[in-house]
């Protein structure tokens, strides 16, 4: 989820937290639950700060290990001893408890879109995307904002987000149900054996999606039930410039992180170029299909690497060239 919906969903189990009579009782400890769950709503997240060394590092690692299993209980002894050492609590279990679902909460939720998290790892070295809820979802954020208003207007901030949690629980559910009733449409509309990936978007009647047959992928929209198939790819085999060019640390680190990838190779005056696109995000610039997460690698005849990049580009190839300018490189 987006960084603010997990602000909200640190203040909700702060609210949910009364339930628990000690800490209803105790107004330290629930300023100190109240922290102790932000924190822990946002730490996971932490791993941004990965970026400081490179878009494909980033790439690589964000939602990686930092929001493992290993990592759940890692994060939850980190801010419970900080808070300890800040604001000593004697009824500890309860701050360590109430810490530790804040944590997991953030992984779980993330789990449902399309990004996903390495949230099985050690046990799993793959991410999973459930692909139900879209990053931002309005219908989850407002409803925890009806909670604090109704927390704001003097109700039971336990009972309150308790309901609230029930009807975001059932909501996960419907999505998740529509989820599979679309895979089938899509499944049925292309008619073959494959692996088929549907996509929330910001509305609950659209939907995207990206196939792979036996010999082609296949990109396309879902609106309120009708299919449509919007590019066709090729699926051809590796080649001697392609496998160069996966020597690249970038390209690595943007294959480890997605699997719906199509490689395209042209020849260019230096040499080739190899471009890889992620199919899940694509776009429209300039009427055309563009799709924005890419990685693309220049090779001379000789197949070596010349310049690489790795990354977002949303205005198109003008916006590529700029970040990639081989001529400079060469020269």
């Amino acid at each position: 989820m987006d960084t603010a919906t997990h602000f909200a969903m640190g203040f909700g189990l702060a609210g949910l937290a009364y339930l628990d009579p000690v800490v209803a009782s105790s107004p330290s400890l629930a300023a100190a639950v109240m922290i102790g769950t932000v924190i822990g709503s946002q730490a996971p997240d932490l791993d941004g700060l990965v970026r400081l060394r490179g878009t494909a590092a980033y790439i690589r690692n964000h939602r990686g290990v930092s929001h493992s299993v290993p990592a759940l209980f890692l994060w939850t002894g980190a801010i419970f001893g900080l808070i300890q050492a800040l604001m000593p609590q004697t009824s500890w279990l309860h701050l360590l408890g109430w810490i530790f679902l804040a944590v997991c909460l953030h992984v779980f939720v993330d789990l449902f879109n399309s990004y996903g998290t390495k949230g099985l790892y050690p046990f799993r070295d793959k991410w999973v995307a459930l692909n139900a809820i879209f990053i931002f979802d309005p219908f989850i954020f407002a409803a925890h904002l009806v909670g604090f208003m109704l927390w704001a207007a003097g109700a039971h901030p336990g009972r309150s987000f308790l309901l609230i949690y029930l009807v975001i629980a059932m909501y996960y559910y419907w999505r998740c149900q529509v989820q599979k009733r679309t895979t089938e449409l899509v499944r049925a509309r292309i008619g073959k054996p494959g692996m088929y990936t549907i996509i929330p978007t910001l509305s609950w009647t659209h939907w995207t999606f990206v196939a792979k047959t036996e010999q082609h992928w296949y990109v396309g929209e879902v609106h309120s039930g009708d299919v449509a198939i919007l590019d066709t790819f090729s699926i051809k085999p590796e080649n001697e410039v392609i496998a160069a060019a996966k020597k690249s640390f970038k390209v690595q680190s943007f294959l480890a992180f997605t699997h719906h990838v199509h490689v395209e190779t042209k020849e260019r005056p230096f040499g080739y170029e190899v471009k890889w696109i992620d199919l899940r995000y694509r776009s429209r610039f300039q009427g055309k299909s563009h799709y924005m997460f890419v990685a693309v690698v220049h090779l001379d005849y000789e197949l070596n690497i010349r310049d690489s990049f790795v990354g977002w580009i949303h205005r198109g190839e003008e916006q590529l060239a700029k970040k990639l300018d081989s001529k400079r490189q060469l020269g």
